[in-house]
């Protein structure tokens, strides 16, 4: 799911091509985009973009008449600019919005719809769409620490959760538990307030680095390649790759269709997390360290040893 550091590029691209410009038409390919009917999509046709706005997660193009357009891409959503009254692809195109200079189009690349589209008139129509999760990019350490602390749950959860923290997701929460070298099952309520300041330190460089990083990566075009795995990120998308700070193997805890990576080194004092997967296919030799893992795997492949 595209997460502040992308919302934030894609905003400034469509400042860049839709901002000030008049929207021609609109042309909706999927029926479950579109999760309102009143105001109709149409009554955006024929007015001008005034404002381009990142809301959590959450993409807002502002028009004429005090009207709201509220792009949510969720996991698989993603824009391209393309030239004036561009075909939308089979399958994967849901909308484009027309403008004379070129047509925005949405793309969902996944059989599971869950893109979205709300209209809304008004301000206050549009900050019921606010999940109200603290911008770490603008508080400060006290009010950090308060909502972190505001509930007990796992960090890995409280930073990834919309009403907590704003903009946070499953990639960059790795990214900045593990620049904070902190454990993703870590309880809030055990954390210190020297943690609590590494936290804080290592949520805002990590957002600020990678906004910088695509912001030089796209320039002065439009974002095509939006993706949650980086070349360059510590552990994110990077099971079993060494940590580019210990050398380590990088782990993994999956859950459904989330994976947590952590490096076991650097955060968890040398402690392997469990997983459901690889307990599955270990059995009950669930192992405490990554030379038990490697000693393990290696014996079931029938490469020695599973003991010292």
């Amino acid at each position: 799911m595209p997460e502040l550091p992308d919302i934030t590029v894609y905003i400034e691209a469509l400042g860049r091509v839709a901002l000030g410009h008049r929207l021609e038409r609109v042309r909706v390919a999927s029926p479950f985009l579109v999760r309102t009917f009143d105001p109709p999509l149409t009554a955006i046709e024929g007015t001008r973009v005034v404002s381009v706005e990142r809301l959590g997660k959450r993409i807002v193009l502002g028009f004429e008449d005090d009207l709201f357009v509220v792009l949510h891409l969720m996991i698989a959503g993603r824009l391209r600019w393309r030239k004036p009254g561009a075909t939308l692809a089979r399958r994967v195109g849901l909308m484009a919005l027309d403008f004379a200079a070129g047509s925005l189009i949405l793309t969902e690349a996944s059989k599971k719809k869950r893109a979205s589209l709300h209209v809304v008139s008004g301000r206050e129509a549009l900050a019921a769409h606010d999940p109200g999760g603290l911008d770490v990019l603008t508080c400060d350490l006290g009010a950090f620490g308060d909502v972190v602390r505001r509930e007990n749950h796992t960090l890995k959860r409280t930073l990834t959760d919309p009403r907590v923290l704003d903009g946070i997701g499953n990639a960059y929460s790795d990214e900045i538990l593990h620049r904070a070298r902190l454990s993703p099952v870590r309880w809030t309520d055990r954390l210190t307030d020297e943690e609590i300041a590494r936290l804080f330190v290592a949520a805002r460089a990590t957002l600020e680095e990678w906004t910088s990083r695509l912001r030089a990566e796209v320039g002065d075009g439009f974002p095509d390649k939006v993706t949650a795995f980086r070349e360059g990120m510590a552990v994110h998308g990077r099971y079993g790759q060494p940590c580019p700070a210990c050398d380590a193997p990088v782990q993994r805890i999956v859950r459904a269709d989330n994976e947590v990576n952590y490096c076991p080194t650097c955060q968890t004092g040398g402690k392997l997390l469990a997983d459901r997967s690889l307990s599955r296919l270990l059995r009950g030799d669930w192992p405490r360290t990554v030379e038990e893992l490697e000693q393990l795997k290696r014996a079931r492949r029938g490469g020695g040893p599973a003991g010292p």
